[in-house]
């Protein structure tokens, strides 16, 4: 395959339906890790062409959903100050804290701004020596390269005015964190295909061995996702529990070494909270010793600030797969795009949006 088109052709999304018909015997539940694979799942209706029984559940595979609402009050602490130039990519700027969020802090005259890269925070830094750019460094293992080649850059130069508030989440303990608890029913897992470039899949298979549950590494093109199900439940019906790769045109197991090398150079393994979930062991990443001066908790004194999620957002029970976006009752009536709850009705790869922007609400499918 040569072309985008050609992984969304219908004749062969039907033909992998049909498969999946001839393959299924008995009920499984598998759960898409990343926030793309669902919208992409959601958009074209890949839920709606797989048999009786076979259901799909959304994962926290959406770095900005699962950013906890403290974290975005210590943004927004830190964008207020007449000093800062506070650096974001733009799916940041409308996820709501407690009270509020950076576009409101911008539109007030805070000086926050959209960049499309940490380095273009690092010139900032460099073109302005008597202001504090902060660079907001969200995201699993696919924006920790850049973030970490950012601040050694950064301390290369000696750019004292320069710090990252981190936010970097890692996927394989969110899968233990679904695995190991009580009410679990997932039963396979695609794994998202990017997050595997950077860190290949070695990671994956000690999961996979302990629970018994079979992984695939899945792209997020429709018939990457209907290939990356019928590789899952195959396994399934065999009674096997492997780690494969469906997405072979860009994943090897090893990922990309240089890429390890850097984030564990700058970065190394923390304790985090999720948002909607709450702390899970060993599931983040924070700058280590030798990079703590360039830390934005640290350096504007906002470690301790903690905030509560709006009670009325179920938006953790749709990250652990437990409810459908549609399910909550403030979906689409107190929660939307232009009023969100939680994140992951305002982010671009959040299922709450998804299921906004493509599928009507529940009440109106049955009526």
């Amino acid at each position: 395959m040569k072309f985008v088109d050609e992984y969304r052709d219908p004749q062969a999304a039907t033909q992998y339906a049909e498969a999946l018909a001839r393959l299924v015997t008995r009920p499984w539940t598998l759960m898409e890790v990343c926030g793309g694979q669902t919208h992409a799942i959601v958009r074209f209706g890949i839920d709606q062409l797989l048999p009786p029984g076979l259901t799909l559940v959304h994962g926290p595979g959406c770095p900005v959903c699962v950013t906890p609402v403290e974290l975005i009050d210590k943004a927004l602490e830190i964008a207020r100050r007449p000093e800062v130039i506070f650096c974001s990519f733009g799916d940041m700027l409308r996820v709501p804290g407690s009270r509020d969020h950076l576009l409101a802090v911008k539109a007030r005259g805070g000086d926050v701004r959209i960049v499309y890269s940490p380095l273009d925070a690092v010139a900032l830094a460099r073109a302005n020596p008597e202001r504090q750019v902060v660079f907001f460094a969200v995201g699993f293992e696919t924006t920790a390269p850049a973030n970490a080649l950012a601040v050694h850059q950064a301390k290369e130069e000696g750019l004292a005015n320069f710090s990252l508030l981190v936010s970097h989440v890692l996927v394989p303990p969110a899968i233990e964190a679904i695995l190991s608890s009580p009410g679990n029913l997932v039963q396979g897992f695609l794994a998202a295909g990017h997050v595997c470039m950077v860190m290949g899949w070695q990671e994956y298979e000690p999961l996979a061995r302990r629970y018994r549950v079979p992984i695939v590494v899945t792209g997020f093109e429709p018939l990457d996702i209907l290939q990356g199900v019928y590789m899952c439940v195959r396994q399934l019906e065999e009674g096997r529990a492997e780690v494969e790769n469906q997405y072979a045109r860009n994943v090897r197991r090893t990922g990309n070494e240089a890429a390890i090398a850097l984030i564990r150079r700058v970065f190394e393994v923390v304790p985090r909270k999720w948002r909607g979930v709450g702390q899970i062991p060993h599931s983040g990443l924070g700058l280590r010793p030798e990079y703590a001066a360039f830390d934005a908790e640290t350096r504007f004194e906002v470690a301790g600030l903690q905030a509560e999620e709006d009670p009325a957002c179920q938006s953790g029970l749709v990250l652990q797969g437990r409810l459908k976006p549609h399910q909550c009752p403030a979906f689409g009536s107190r929660c939307t795009p232009d009023h969100p709850l939680g994140a992951t009705m305002v982010s671009s790869e959040g299922a709450c949006a998804a299921y906004y922007h493509y599928r009507p609400r529940q009440e109106e499918v049955q009526a």
